[in-house]
């Protein structure tokens, strides 16, 4: 079973979203929203869950995606602007924010640009934001240029394989589809209970038909999403980006030049991390955890 538990909030006409909290609320302590990566789950942020000094410190709350681990839904299509809302309508539901109270949020790669997001569509209750392995920009030409990856390229073939008119009862995400997913987050060299972990958990969280369904929504949202050049203007909060050099799907030379488009932001800062993966905090927990607690202290 998983180790979420689920709220229903309202948004596109009802959003079972699942969280994952590794303690009880302490409304004493600040609060840290995490959110996962592509077809990951809010297993993702284990290593800071078992971290006793962050959570000592703070509150954690992964809230898994639209399409991703078990939030689920009944509407077919939806965008990342959706789950800034449905994130922030799990806050005000779970009584994490508002009425003074405000959170800190961390994402890795989509999870990157959904920090942005929630800052933009609720500005009133994000203290800060901290993105992870990530890009502000459409998958663009000029990202590419800079020695990010092909996007459209790399998730073509997955959306084509996860389109069909007929059902498919026996759907499951294929072993290359894992491999694939897993060698760019996590690293080819990968520990081997790392890569059989997650092509598990890939697998248990897109079966069937509905899986197929989401799986295939998740990967249009990422080859086809709006940049967000034009309203990092109205990032008012302190922005912490750390990024990874060994990071193969988007580059420290981007990252660069985005974070000085924060320009309203009071603090807006990029630590590199060396020989940091794409999925940054599970590559260098240490390194993430502590620039996490410095950040929210």
């Amino acid at each position: 079973m998983p180790n979420t538990k689920t709220v229903h909030v309202p948004h596109l006409g009802g959003i079972d979203a699942a969280y994952q909290m590794p303690k009880s609320y302490d409304p004493s302590k600040p609060t840290v929203v995490l959110v996962n990566s592509f077809t990951t789950s809010s297993e993702l942020y284990k290593s800071q869950y078992a971290n006793e000094e962050l959570t000592q410190a703070m509150n954690l709350i992964a809230i898994e995606l639209l399409g991703h681990g078990q939030t689920r839904t009944q509407a077919g299509n939806w965008t990342y602007w959706d789950t800034a809302i449905m994130n922030v309508q799990v806050l005000e539901k779970l009584e994490l924010c508002g009425g003074g109270k405000k959170v800190f949020v961390l994402g890795t790669s989509q999870g990157g640009w959904i920090t942005v997001r929630m800052a933009l569509v609720a500005p009133n209750l994000i203290s800060g934001i901290i993105p992870l392995g990530t890009s502000m920009d459409y998958e663009s030409e000029r990202t590419r240029r800079l020695g990010c990856w092909d996007g459209p390229t790399g998730l073509t073939p997955t959306i084509d394989d996860c389109t069909s008119n007929t059902a498919t009862p026996d759907f499951t995400p294929s072993g290359a589809y894992c491999d694939f997913l897993i060698d760019i987050g996590f690293g080819k060299d990968c520990p081997k209970a790392t890569r059989e972990f997650w092509t598990k958990e890939i697998r248990a969280n897109y079966p069937g038909d509905e899986g197929r369904q989401r799986m295939r929504m998740a990967a249009v949202n990422l080859r086809e999403r709006d940049g967000l050049h034009g309203r990092l203007v109205d990032v008012r909060c302190p922005v912490l980006w750390l990024h990874g050099t060994s990071d193969v799907v988007y580059s420290v030379a981007n990252a660069k030049e985005e974070i000085k488009l924060f320009v309203n932001s009071p603090d807006a800062r990029l630590q590199v991390v060396e020989g940091g993966q794409h999925f940054l905090s599970f590559s260098h927990p240490k390194e993430v955890d502590e620039a996490l607690l410095g950040f929210v202290k």
